[in-house]
């Protein structure tokens, strides 16, 4: 029960043992303000899209609950086989799509494929139909024009506001407007992020926002995988064992520095969206080298220090929109303003050339001190934890503060009263108090006495009974009457202006959501680019350079990000794969050489470069790549219900299919999982495929051990085929492996070499060596002479064990059948 009061203990002037008090709870234990600061929820985020596809175009909209934003995209062109769509899908990962129920054949046989993808991780989306007549041009503009924003200051007339909402929406994209308006439905249907609220609280929307796919390199899953750009493992906690996962060993997992969780978002953002867009590119590149020089060092430290007190701001202001703002939400939006404010005081001092810089030094405006002043001068952070509730500061609010002086003076008045109480009570009755009751009001409050039993005893005169709690009996009297009067709920008064001061707070910041999305935007862009270069700094990376007229690329003593990490020494080695000779390069070299390793290094360089990190090479530069795709591991999966060679075959598929002059296709080990003559026919046929393209041939790297492809001449001789090799040396019987590239053609594959370190007995490894060599001689095999006497003798005495088990006195015996069926079986074997 809350109460309020105050215990002066006993009266030296009271009549005789009695005591008169007025009694006070003791505030709840103030919570640790540094736990109140990084208290950070974490929601389970939800994607809805909503897709419609029209004479060739796609519109698409769809709503993100982590940061309560709408995106779109503005009408697209896309195939029949809707490709565009499809990797909109797989990037985003919605929960349910929403469509028109009204589509053509294309569309129709597209969500049949999806919703029947049993496979898909990590489930597939729920497929939602929605009446054409939701799609609606005009209503569609109806919803998104009288829809309740709170990025949109009141003050503004429903003329400006249309005119603003047309600077942000293209209302010309006319799939977009209905995709846009079919989202609003479906949102509006299901209400979403709200669904436990009453149904007058709108559906948090901080914000449109416009997202687009083009200039994009493609890379499909299957590479993300192999080249461990992402490598999720189960985290290792007890605690997080249902729901957590932690990056493993990749390439997101050393790259990633970032300080505030936006950042961290944004990276893996590039990451799934590796560009073409040379600009955007060399902006990014631009920055990690201003931050790479040494006298730029204390800069980037004090800069990555304020990154860490930027924390979830569309999290606050999705509850400031639904009224559920926390304590720790204004501490945290406190000091997140502030830190923006230093980050803008410190990029005001930096190269205004650089782009980046210009824009957080001016676009984190004005509006941001305003807000971190007025949070400032009004929340008593310090009262607000100890109360677990909003509280203002003294001299916000005079009637506030003056019903906070009459509460505070209680304790010390309702003594008193207490004391006056006391001497109008029964004799037997030793003490009394007065306490104050939110909700209820001022009750006189007495300890029960052992002749009260029943509930008749309760009764005294003069006063109305209450209630029982913990052996005390509470009463109204006259004077508790007139102390209700008088003074009225307190507690309850100023919680209200309190409440009411805080909405008018959140209004006030609610009407500045922009300027502090913005923050997010630029600030979280400003971390990812300071991990990176804190990474190119630890690694030595170097910056790549780009040649939109170089079909390809060019390394020179590249490194693989991740295994110069675990390795002791590391070899580097060049890739060149430009202009029109040399496009398909044959690798061949001996197992454990270093083929795989060199190919993933090729493609690990070209996608750090893409996504507009420094690389690990000495020099490098990348040309117009559209694509890269690999064929290296085969990604098992029971759930797929496929063959690992099946599952090869789908990966080569995919760039025989889609792979460009500007694609960059890595194979290996290619025709291993099938039988040894129809896996080389396979990869020889897909090699020439490619060369019968010319010069609009992909550039292609194939690491084989068949070395019968080369043996056979199956490949058409030309300037388009190089063939490399891992250069090796024979010392007595070891194979000393030197992992650099060089010309020319493996002539061995050193199986044996590679048997021997893996621990395989020596006879193995001998005999296998021997049946190799009778093979490539076209010899017939024999089976070993040893092997063959041992088989004999052990026939033998089988033989001999049982012709001294046999009982010639048994009557049962049949020495004939004995003969025929055990002697003369075993007799063919040992002769």
């Amino acid at each position: 029960m809350a109460s309020v009061g105050a215990t002066p203990g006993r009266t030296p002037q009271g009549p005789g043992p009695r005591e008169a008090s007025a009694s006070f709870p003791s505030p709840a234990p103030v919570p640790d303000p540094r736990e109140a600061e990084e208290e950070e929820e974490e929601e389970p985020a939800e994607i809805h899209l909503c897709v419609l596809w029209n004479s060739g175009y796609l519109g698409i909209a769809y709503y993100d609950t982590s940061d309560s934003t709408i995106y779109f995209m503005p009408d697209a062109p896309d195939h029949e086989s809707l490709k565009l769509l499809q990797r909109v899908l797989d990037e985003i990962d919605p929960q349910s799509v929403v469509t028109s129920a009204k589509q053509d054949e294309n569309m129709t046989r597209f969500l049949g494929k999806l919703a029947s993808q049993e496979h898909r991780e990590p489930k597939r989306p729920e497929i939602i139909l929605l009446p054409s007549a939701d799609f609606g041009l005009e209503i569609s503009k109806q919803r998104l024009l009288s829809g309740n924003y709170s990025f949109i200051p009141d003050s503004m007339t429903a003329t400006e506001k249309i005119l603003f909402l047309s600077s942000i929406i293209p209302f010309d994209c006319l799939l977009t407007v209905r995709a846009l308006g079919g989202l609003l439905k479906f949102m509006g249907r299901r209400r979403i992020g709200v669904e436990l609220e009453d149904y007058n609280v709108s559906i948090p929307i901080l914000g449109f926002k416009k997202f687009a796919l083009t200039h994009l390199v493609s890379i499909d899953q299957d590479t993300y995988s192999v080249l461990q750009i992402f490598k999720s493992e189960p985290h290792p906690s007890v605690y997080k064992v249902a729901s957590g996962l932690k990056e493993g060993l990749s390439l997101f997992g050393i790259l990633n520095r970032c300080r505030c969780k936006w950042g961290e978002k944004l990276l893996r953002l590039w990451f799934t969206r590796p560009t073409q867009d040379l600009e955007e590119l060399n902006s990014r590149l631009d920055v990690i080298q201003f931050f790479l020089l040494p006298q730029n060092l204390d800069m980037a430290q004090m800069l990555h220090r304020l990154l860490g007190h930027i924390k979830n701001v569309p999290l606050i202001l999705k509850r400031m929109k639904l009224s559920h703002t926390k304590v720790s939400d204004w501490q945290v939006l406190y000091k997140t303003v502030y830190s923006a404010l230093g980050l803008r005081d410190a990029c005001r001092s930096l190269p205004q050339s650089i782009q980046l810089f210009r824009d957080i030094a001016q676009e984190f405006s004005d509006d941001l001190h305003h807000i971190a002043s007025l949070i400032g001068k009004v929340v008593d952070f310090e009262g607000s934890l100890a109360e677990n509730r909003f509280t203002v500061l003294p001299n916000i609010d005079p009637e506030i503060d003056a019903k906070k002086r009459r509460l505070t003076g209680l304790p010390s008045f309702l003594t008193e009263v207490a004391r006056k109480e006391l001497e109008n009570l029964d004799p037997r009755i030793p003490s009394c108090s007065v306490i104050y009751i939110p909700l209820i009001g001022f009750l006189l409050c007495i300890p029960r006495l052992p002749s009260m039993v029943d509930t008749s005893d309760f009764e005294i005169e003069g006063l109305d009974f209450m209630f029982l709690s913990e052996e005390k009996l509470h009463y109204r009297s006259a004077r508790t009457k007139e102390l209700d009067a008088l003074l009225g709920d307190l507690h309850c008064d100023i919680r209200d202006q309190e409440t009411l001061l805080m909405y008018q707070l959140q209004c006030q910041v609610l009407a500045r959501a922009a300027v502090l999305t913005r923050v997010l935007d630029l600030a979280s862009r400003l971390d990812v680019l300071l991990a990176l270069a804190s990474a190119a700094r630890d690694y030595g990376y170097s910056r790549p350079r780009y040649s939109p007229r170089l079909l390809g690329v060019r390394i020179q003593n590249g490194r693989h990000p991740l295994m110069e990490l675990c390795a002791r020494t590391f070899v580097p080695n060049s890739a060149e794969c430009g202009g029109y000779k040399g496009r398909v390069k044959v690798i061949t070299g001996p197992n454990s050489s270093g083929k795989s390793i060199y190919l993933k290094q090729v493609g690990l360089i070209t996608f750090m470069a893409l996504v507009g990190s420094f690389v690990p090479a000495e020099e490098a530069e990348i040309g117009a790549v559209d694509a890269i795709f690999t064929r290296i591991h085969s990604c098992e999966s029971i759930s797929l219900g496929l063959s690992t060679f099946m599952i090869d075959l789908n990966q080569v598929a995919k760039a025989v299919n889609n792979a460009t002059e500007r694609s960059l296709v890595l194979i290996d080990e290619f025709g291993k999982g099938t039988n040894t003559v129809d896996g080389l026919a396979l990869l020889a046929a897909v090699i020439r495929h490619w060369l019968a393209l010319g010069p609009t041939c992909p550039h292609i790297f194939v690491a084989t051990n068949f070395l019968s492809l080369i043996q056979l001449q199956l490949l058409p001789q030309g300037p388009l085929v190089q063939y490399l090799t891992m250069e090796t040396c024979e010392d007595g019987n070891d194979l000393v492996f030197f992992y650099q590239v060089c010309e020319g053609v493996a002539n061995a594959s050193h199986a044996s070499h590679t048997a021997a370190q893996a621990g395989l007995p020596e006879k193995l490894i001998a005999r296998g060596k021997e049946v190799s060599d009778l093979i490539c001689s076209g010899e017939p095999i024999k089976p070993v002479k040893e092997l063959l006497k041992e088989k004999q003798m052990e026939n033998c005495q089988m033989l001999v064990d049982k012709f001294l088990k046999l009982d010639l006195e048994d009557p049962s015996l049949d020495l004939d059948i004995f003969m025929s069926q055990e002697v003369l079986p075993a007799a063919a074997t040992i002769l």
